[in-house]
């Protein structure tokens, strides 16, 4: 038996989860997201990876600018879903589309709830130097990931974690937990467990200023900044040059001993001092170049020790 179910997601960590529904047999009916948008230096028009894998499929696609449009919630009402699958959709979806389906509204979430609730758990989980996080299946409800848990998967979170790397890890676990969180919603064998809001923390949406390097921190919490924000939008700091401070991200980090005034360049190799101890750069990208090693970037940019950075 086969569920009958609405999609909504919107970038690559929705589109995994939409490819092993899909593969699982289930009737997917719809799917919601968001519209296209112009990007890019030549501003096209460019469909989400959700949009582009489901016209592959051969699934209906909607993209309405918004959900609380009564003629979308009528329209999302008549399809007489047992049940939406939602992950990553970008939009909040108001009580009466969560209560249209005979099931609900089922979310899939990358952390251990109620610890990183919102828009940014994974970028959130690596600077706060967590060493575990996961990804879960939840009960939609009307508070931002409030709802109780219906299945779990828990991921380590290794010290040579990215924001990219750990996002690629999170999203196949994910998805390969869809197809057994719906067959045991058909047998009526999945266990809601309620979230302890004692624990509850929340992953605001990274802000422009969070990005800027303090080298006034801690090695540790700076190489976690660093590693939380790879490859996007990437920590920065400013390299003087002869033509002015030049904006430069850093993609890959490791602390290590030194001892400086914070910002300071300690060696031929990278090594800039922090509050406490240092960071080793080990992956950079100028402003208008490509991210490149250590070794390359130092080719053509000269950062010799005593060199201070903003």
């Amino acid at each position: 038996m086969s569920l009958r179910l609405a999609f909504m997601g919107t970038p690559d960590f929705a589109a995994a989860s939409l490819a092993e529904i899909a593969a699982a047999g289930h009737e997917i009916v719809r799917v919601y997201t968001q519209p296209p948008r112009r990007r890019g230096r030549g501003k096209e028009e460019r469909k989400t990876p959700v949009h582009q894998l489901a016209e592959t499929l051969g699934l209906n696609v909607a993209t309405p600018e918004s959900f609380r449009d009564p003629d979308v919630l009528a329209d999302f009402a008549a399809l007489e879903l047992d049940l939406a699958a939602v992950v990553a959709y970008g939009q909040i979806l108001p009580q009466e589309a969560l209560d249209a389906p005979r099931l609900g509204c089922l979310n899939l979430h990358a952390s251990l709830l109620p610890r990183w609730r919102g828009a940014a758990p994974i970028q959130r989980a690596i600077m706060a130097g967590d060493e575990k996080t996961g990804v879960q299946i939840m009960q939609m409800e009307a508070g931002l990931d409030t709802g109780p848990i219906l299945l779990s998967e828990t991921v380590r979170i290794f010290p040579f974690d990215t924001a990219g790397s750990l996002h690629d890890r999170l999203m196949a676990t994910g998805a390969q937990m869809w197809p057994r969180a719906l067959a045991a919603l058909e047998r009526g064998s999945l266990e809601a467990v309620a979230q302890d809001e004692a624990g509850a923390t929340y992953a605001k949406k990274i802000s422009n200023g969070e990005a800027r390097i303090d080298w006034s921190k801690p090695a540790n919490v700076v190489a976690n900044q660093i590693r939380g924000l790879s490859p996007f939008p990437g920590a920065w700091f400013e390299m003087p040059s002869g033509k002015g401070a030049i904006r430069t991200k850093v993609h890959l980090a490791k602390p290590e001993d030194g001892e400086g005034e914070p910002g300071t360049v300690l060696d031929d190799a990278l090594l800039i001092a922090c509050g406490t101890d240092a960071v080793r750069l080990t992956r950079l990208q100028r402003e208008g170049r490509a991210a490149m090693d250590a070794k390359e970037f130092l080719r053509g940019n000269t950062l010799s020790p005593g060199t201070v950075l903003d």
